[in-house]
Formats: C-alpha cells, sequence, structure tokens
C-alpha cells in the first residue's frame, strides 16, 4: 500500500522536476524519430537512391576518360561530398524544418509549448533527431555505394567524417528550426529550401574543387559555411582537403554557436509561435 506522503503536493514553489527533465527530452526525441521512422522508406530509403542517381549520372557523364580532381579519380572525389551534401544535411534540414510548422499548420503547436520542458531541452530533442535522421541516410548511402564500381568509399581519417558529418548536419538543423519557427505554410518553407539551403549545398564544392574557379568566386565559396563541412567531410574519405581543417572546424563551431542561440532566444521568446 502507498504511503500518505505519495499524494501530498509539493510545497508551492519547490522543483519536482531536477536541473535538467531528461525524460521529457527523451519524450521528444524520440517522438520525432518515431515520426520519421515511420515513413522510413521516404525519409531514410529515398534519399539514398536519389543520391546514387546524383553519383550514377555524375559519374557516367563526367567521369570518363579517367579523368582526376585534385589526384583522386572523380568518382571517388565526389561521392563523400554527395552523401554529406544531398544526403546527410538535406535530410537533417527537412527533418528539423517540419516538426514546428506542421505543429503550426495542424494546430497542435501547444503538444511542444506546454510539456514541462525548457527551451535548451526542446531544442535538443528537435536538433538530435534530425542529426539522427542525417547520420541513418549518411549509412545507408555509404552502404550503397560500397557496392558501387570504381568507387573508394572507406574512410582514411574517420573522426573527420564524424566530426565535419555531425557539424555540417548540425549547422542545417538549427537552420531548418528558424525555418519551421519563421514560416506560415509549407510554401514558404519551400522557398528556404530551394532558394537558400539548396543551393549553398550544391555551391560549396559538392561536385567540383573550389581551387579551380576564379578568385572572387573561390572566395565567395570560401564564405560559405556549407563549404567546410562538405570538404572536411570529404577529407575523412580522401585523404584530401581544398580548405584548412582547423579553420574549416572554427567557422562552423561559431557559425552554429550563432545560430544555436538565434533558435533558443525565438523558442524562448515564443516568435510566431504563441499568441
Amino acid at each position: 500500500m502507498p504511503g500518505p506522503d505519495q499524494f501530498t503536493l509539493p510545497t508551492p514553489g519547490e522543483p519536482v522536476i531536477p536541473i535538467v527533465n531528461w525524460s521529457g527530452m527523451k519524450a521528444l526525441y524520440v517522438k520525432e524519430v518515431r515520426r520519421f521512422f515511420k515513413v522510413h522508406l521516404q525519409t531514410i530509403w529515398a534519399p539514398a537512391i536519389n543520391t546514387l542517381l546524383y553519383l550514377v549520372v555524375f559519374v557516367v557523364a563526367l567521369g570518363g576518360g579517367g579523368r582526376t580532381v585534385m589526384g583522386h579519380p572523380f568518382a571517388n572525389f565526389v561521392a563523400p561530398g554527395l552523401i554529406v551534401a544531398t544526403g546527410m544535411m538535406g535530410s537533417a534540414f527537412a527533418n528539423s524544418s517540419f516538426s514546428l510548422l506542421a505543429g503550426k499548420m495542424n494546430g497542435t503547436i501547444v503538444d511542444y509549448l506546454m510539456p514541462p520542458i525548457s527551451v535548451g531541452e526542446m531544442l535538443f530533442g528537435l536538433v538530435g533527431a534530425a542529426i539522427t535522421r542525417a547520420v541513418l541516410v549518411g549509412l545507408a548511402i555509404w552502404a550503397a555505394i560500397a557496392f558501387f564500381p570504381d568507387v573508394q568509399a572507406v574512410p582514411l581519417h574517420l573522426w573527420a567524417v564524424v566530426w565535419f558529418g555531425l557539424l555540417g548536419s548540425l549547422l542545417v538543423s538549427f537552420i531548418g528550426v528558424l525555418s519551421s519557427i519563421w514560416a506560415e505554410k509549407f510554401d514558404q518553407s519551400a522557398a528556404i529550401t530551394n532558394f537558400v539551403v539548396q543551393p549553398l549545398l550544391l555551391l560549396s564544392g559538392t561536385f567540383y574543387s573550389v581551387e579551380r574557379l576564379t578568385p572572387v568566386f573561390r572566395d565567395i565559396s570560401h564564405a560559405n559555411p556549407f563549404f567546410y563541412a562538405i570538404s572536411g567531410f570529404r577529407y575523412g574519405f580522401i585523404g584530401t582537403s581544398d580548405s584548412n581543417l582547423l579553420t574549416g572546424t572554427l567557422v562552423l563551431v561559431g557559425v552554429n554557436l550563432v545560430l544555436g542561440i538565434w533558435c533558443y532566444v525565438a523558442l524562448a521568446k515564443g516568435w510566431r509561435l504563441k499568441a
């Protein structure tokens, strides 16, 4: 039999939940993961197939004749960029840009605002689920590319693959959360995808080395943080990079800090989320 103290209400002002609501944060994270995993053919395997089609098209169209980039066969050069750009980072943005926007569209945003979790815990749950999806998509693409003929898919520097893959996925996850907060309907979110995220991804050295560009366009590429994520990730596979890894780390960490604080402030103020 439960004792009488079990049903005694706490004194007003006495904290019931500790400093971090681990169970609440875990519940939100699991909810977001289960949401995209229920439609895994669309959220995990479809990006893998699309990336393989990109690889086939570019290798067949541009990789013939023994073409090399930065001293490596074209297929080996382009494969890591496709994994992290069109696969991992694209999927991370798609996941984090959907949750809050769907809540606003469906009238269920209260499910995110009312539970007893802090702003940081909510942000961790949303971003953590997006990174989880990015990792799963990356692994699916890597497993498929491993059977692709004439493609070297064994990482030479695993730490660089993990480090820059996570930093790049975190970057677009924060952008996705901001997009989800700002957008009021799905076509506004699609505009961010089509006019901001996709151009930054595809024009950041995914299919080419920026060292071959003119000085003006090379400087523009170096101002794009997506470039450092892709270049560092590629270094993990082929051992060659067209950017300084330390500079890339500092840029990505700095941009992620700025975007993370921006997301935190926007969520704390309830901008475009609360009436």
